[in-house]
């Protein structure tokens, strides 16, 4: 009688292979329940998510680019023609050079805003809110992805207007100080970045939006310094505008293009960037802690 072979193999018998469990001999350790697979930062998913949304808005660059560009020069071109004549200088520099930083700023600071308050929005309206919050991202890495992206259609638009406006006649954008352009230019961004956030997870539909873009950014960017000094207000005045953020955040810039601002000396131009630091860092963690939370994302 021939003899029945035997099953055996002669890497020994099957192993059972449980989540959690140790097994020896080369078998594929399962993590345990809950135990986490992704450690540390996401950085493959953080980048995606960057290059998602800074996709989004090339994909329509004429809109997200070029035309606030545009309106920001016409900015410049109306208060020139209007305010610029004689020779009148502000600062010790003419108007043109004196409004021209100011205007870049300020064109970077709304972009910023107008991107991040989309991304949350228009997911919410559309009903893919899913796809941002069901990938394994923690709502630091999602929150680090938008303002990410905000900042570098931040920084596009700034290049470009700064670009346009150094061909302009009477515009001078020689740099004075170069960490009060990169500072003031960065936390202005990241300011309105954050603000955008905020109102992107706070908003329900484009109305909510555009109440704040008008009603808030709005008015808070125009009544900044970004066309006068404060010092031609009345007392009152001058103290509700050291009151806006947005008024630091220009004179900041202005600082670094011209070597002089209404905020005060060098010193007090440097407490300035301490404290827009500062608020945005009580911002970060605000804007965290609801993300985190999950208001009027999880339903």
């Amino acid at each position: 009688m021939q003899k029945q072979a035997s099953h055996t193999s002669s890497e020994g018998p099957d192993q059972d292979i449980t989540p959690g469990s140790n097994t020896t001999g080369g078998s594929i350790r399962f993590p345990a329940r809950g135990e986490p697979v992704i450690t540390g930062i996401n950085r493959v998913g953080l980048f995606a998510l960057y290059m998602k949304e800074v996709r989004r808005f090339l994909k329509v660059q004429t809109q997200t680019i070029w035309a606030p560009a545009v309106t920001t020069l016409l900015f410049l071109v109306i208060f020139t023609v209007a305010l610029g004549r004689g020779g009148r200088e502000v600062l010790g520099v003419p108007f043109a050079s004196f409004v021209a930083p100011g205007l870049i700023v300020m064109g970077m600071m709304q972009n910023a805003f107008a991107n991040s308050s989309f991304s949350l929005l228009s997911g919410k309206i559309q009903g893919t809110i899913i796809d941002l919050l069901m990938p394994p991202l923690s709502p630091g890495e999602l929150m680090s992805g938008i303002v990410m992206a905000a900042i570098t259609r931040a920084l596009a638009v700034g290049c470009t207007v700064a670009l346009a406006m150094a061909l302009w006649p009477d515009v001078s954008l020689s740099i004075e100080h170069l960490w009060a352009v990169v500072w003031f230019g960065l936390m202005g961004s990241v300011m309105l970045a954050l603000l955008g956030l905020a109102t992107s997870i706070w908003s329900e539909k484009f109305d909510h939006n555009a109440a704040i873009s008008n009603f808030v950014i709005a008015p808070l960017s125009l009544l900044s310094g970004t066309f006068y000094v404060i010092d031609n207000l009345a007392p009152t005045f001058q103290a509700i505008s050291r009151a806006n953020p947005f008024f630091y955040v220009i004179s900041g810039f202005r600082y670094g293009f011209l070597g002089e601002s209404d905020i005060g000396d060098g010193s007090a131009v440097f407490a300035a960037a301490i404290g827009i630091a500062l608020f945005n860092l009580a911002m970060a963690i605000a804007v965290y802690l609801v993300l985190r939370s999950g208001w009027k994302l999880k339903s």
